[in-house]
């Protein structure tokens, strides 16, 4: 199946059937069509950047861009067009790979010259290695928020004032949107922390007074907005909340979080459930459990993000409930939005790629593409 086969339950929502969806990507209007339609009808979870601020506008079109965008559109039509992408954590992590796997995907379908980072999901090192990727000059950036704008807003200026376009992913920045422009793929952080605590209401039998430990970045400005959304609707159906700050490193070994969650849990023991904030944790439950001796279903586990391992965990019992924000759409979509802003002077998308619950209902819809690498 094809990169853009792969994104049409996308644009299933844009209001593209099959055919219409082939035919654009088969013709002069290839990526612009998908990113008009995206544009117009995806959930924009931040108003869109003042439109005062221009600082990285694209340049005017160029002659051959005017004469030929047909011919440009079915070879390779961004091969000219260099751009750094950041992939958040490391290659070989849950999440990460996901999203390097959707990176690949576009960079080989429109021929973009693209470096990839990989930060290990650690906010100051984003923060140094997107410095060094301004001084390269690229024609954009697509840059992970982790940061928060207070750490990215000086950067992002300086990107503005060398002609850089940019674009974030996965965690909003957007004071810096507001100020210096770009558009943001990845989930509206609050909401969905939020929807995830109504669905484990909702589902999982879960009643005031019960106690639950919450996962998140608590410690990193705008990151912990999704987990800090879940543990406030808990807190507001009445049960008890014990808030343990999570570390960047547990993303790449996912086994540094046991002596925290043991501790947790010998404390209150009484523990129903534990809200994991990636789905490097939520995959590795099955190890948590036989850690703290306990059996699938003695304790409620749910949290974000699928994967071949949190599919898993669905199967064994051990995982009842998670969030999915498509990763695959967070690597491919920023840099398609940055090719065509530089190549036919679009504008930045804003794309929520929250895509609802997966739960031991319905898993198995997604097992194989989880086990592919793209869910």
């Amino acid at each position: 199946m094809s990169a853009q086969e792969r994104i049409y339950t996308k644009s299933e929502k844009f209001g593209l059937n099959r055919r219409e969806f082939m035919r654009l990507l088969g013709t002069a209007g290839v990526s612009a069509g998908l990113a008009t339609a995206a544009s117009a009808c995806a959930t924009n979870s931040q108003p869109a950047p003042a439109a005062a601020t221009q600082a990285a506008a694209p340049a005017a079109p160029t002659a051959a861009q005017q004469a030929a965008p047909a011919a440009q559109a079915g070879n390779k039509w961004a091969s000219s067009i260099k751009i750094r992408f950041f992939a958040g954590g490391d290659a070989g992590d849950a999440f990460a790979s996901i999203v390097y796997k959707g990176a690949q995907a576009v960079t080989a379908d429109i021929g973009a010259a693209v470096e990839y980072v990989f930060s290990g999901w650690q906010p100051e090192k984003m923060t140094s290695q997107l410095r060094d990727a301004i001084a390269a000059k690229p024609d954009g950036i697509a840059m992970m928020g982790h940061a928060g704008d207070d750490a990215i807003m000086p950067l992002a200026e300086a990107a503005a004032k060398a002609g850089i376009l940019m674009m974030y992913q996965n965690v909003d920045v957007p004071k810096v949107r507001a100020k210096f422009g770009g558009g943001y793929v990845g989930s509206d952080l609050t909401p969905q922390g939020r929807a995830l605590g109504a669905e484990a209401i909702r589902q999982l039998g879960l009643k005031k007074g019960d106690k639950a430990i919450v996962f998140g970045a608590w410690d990193q400005p705008g990151r912990y907005l999704r987990e800090e959304g879940t543990a406030k609707y808990l807190e507001e159906q009445g049960l008890v909340v014990n808030r343990i700050t999570g570390k960047p490193e547990w993303a790449s070994d996912p086994n540094l979080l046991i002596p925290s969650l043991s501790a947790a849990v010998l404390k209150d023991p009484e523990t129903k459930m534990v809200v994991y904030s990636g789905g490097q944790q939520l995959g590795a439950v099955p190890a948590y459990m036989d850690a703290i001796k306990k059996k699938a279903g003695e304790i409620i586990n749910i949290g974000f993000d699928t994967s071949p391992a949190v599919i898993d965990g669905f199967k064994k019992g051990f995982v009842q409930l998670t969030s999915d924000q498509q990763p695959f759409l967070q690597g491919y979509m920023p840099i398609l939005n940055l090719a065509l802003s530089k190549m036919y002077g679009l504008g930045a998308l804003n794309i929520d790629t929250g895509a609802g619950f997966v739960d031991a209902k319905n898993y198995q819809s997604l097992a194989d593409w989880a086990t592919k690498g793209y869910r």
